[in-house]
């Protein structure tokens, strides 16, 4: 996405820049040297975000552009209405938000117009059509795991294993009642890969998926909750069920990649290869700029900042994958996610308003079947 001429010479002339400078904004001409000149005549920038590297990020994006940028962590409901109110007050004091409910970000800030989705053009060829609308800056994977001390091998290859009796009990992961990233995912499944869920039926059990619900999903979703899962209130907790070092009982479980950093103090968490149909799934974080913002370019700069390797770095390092196509996982990086990307089932905003929508639809399918 490129910066139309009106929108160039409304935020330079916000700025009270030279006539030179606006030249650089123009939408055939994008310039990151003029872009910075701009920023550095803001006020500081105020960056929001779910995770604790943000604080990392803003100051060194600080330390490299010689502005004054201040990250804060706040959980996504948090970010939501602080944008808001600051929104209906003419109050503005955040420049960008870093927003891992895509849903609610979509449907409560950006059909509103309290905020607006800006990709760098220089970057724009980099990022995947389907990141763009709106700007998707990372997508952190949720992966299936297992105990390396356990087995040798991840025990699970197929998702509707885990609706046998074999492992009831024994499915550690976080309440979808209190993560609508989940119910985010089982929308998207049924959305976009319904036909594979019913592939992996017929694959496990040999014979077609017969079912009354509504998709195949639908029957995996009501299957497993009546498996009787451990849910936790924490990807902490499902990962300490499933990879602690002296762990007797058998669980497997979905959790973050960013919790396999945990494996260099002791835990044996190993990531599940090769699984019918996804080894995971990702959910994104949005990158927006707040509109009203007193730092306009600043923002923009962080926004293209964060779609760099040396921006997202800290975040990289827990598995969280850019959609810059040009940044690649870190070696170090300890889950091994990078190395079965294709594995990893992705989202796609173009169903956002249906997984806002359905959200409570999924809760109750998983709330009257669940069994302890």
């Amino acid at each position: 996405m490129k910066l139309s001429t009106k929108n160039a010479i409304t935020a330079v002339a916000g700025c009270l820049l030279s006539v030179s400078s606006l030249s650089a904004f123009a939408a055939d001409s994008f310039d990151l040297q003029a872009l910075v000149k701009a920023a550095k005549q803001e006020p500081p920038l105020i960056v929001y975000a779910s995770t604790g590297k943000i604080v990392k990020q803003a100051k060194a994006f600080d330390k490299k552009y010689g502005l004054h940028a201040t990250g804060v962590k706040a959980k996504a409901p948090q970010i939501l209405e602080i944008v808001s109110r600051e929104a209906r007050a003419h109050n503005v004091k955040t420049g960008v938000i870093l927003l891992e409910d895509a849903p609610a970000g979509i449907e409560q800030l950006l059909s509103k117009g309290y905020v607006e989705s800006w990709v760098p053009p220089d970057l724009a060829k980099h990022i995947p059509a389907n990141y763009q609308h709106p700007l998707t800056v990372v997508l952190a994977p949720n992966v299936w795991a297992y105990n390396t001390k356990l087995y040798k091998t991840c025990p699970i290859t197929n998702i509707w294993q885990l609706t046998e009796p074999k492992w009831h009990g024994k499915v550690a992961m976080q309440d979808p009642l209190g993560k609508p990233a989940y119910t985010d995912w089982f929308n998207q499944m049924a959305t976009h890969h319904d036909k594979a869920v019913a592939a992996a039926y017929q694959a496990e059990f040999g014979k077609p998926l017969k079912t009354d619900e509504s998709s195949a999903t639908a029957a995996f979703v009501k299957a497993l909750a009546e498996n009787g899962p451990l849910l936790t209130s924490s990807d902490t907790a499902a990962a300490a069920a499933i990879g602690a070092p002296d762990v007797t009982n058998s669980f497997v479980g979905l959790i973050s990649t960013a919790k396999f950093r945990k494996n260099k103090d002791g835990m044996k968490l190993g990531l599940c290869k090769n699984m019918v149909p996804f080894s995971g799934w990702s959910y994104p974080t949005l990158g927006l700029i707040v509109k009203g913002s007193h730092s306009p370019n600043a923002a923009k700069l962080f926004i293209h900042y964060v779609m760099t390797a040396q921006g997202i770095a800290p975040q990289s390092i827990d598995g969280k994958m850019s959609t810059n196509q040009t940044v690649r996982l870190p070696k170090n990086e300890p889950s091994g996610v990078g190395k079965v990307r294709n594995q990893i089932m992705g989202y796609e905003a173009s169903s956002a308003n249906s997984d806002w929508q359905s959200r409570q639809d999924w809760q109750d399918l998983w709330s009257l079947n669940y069994r302890k």
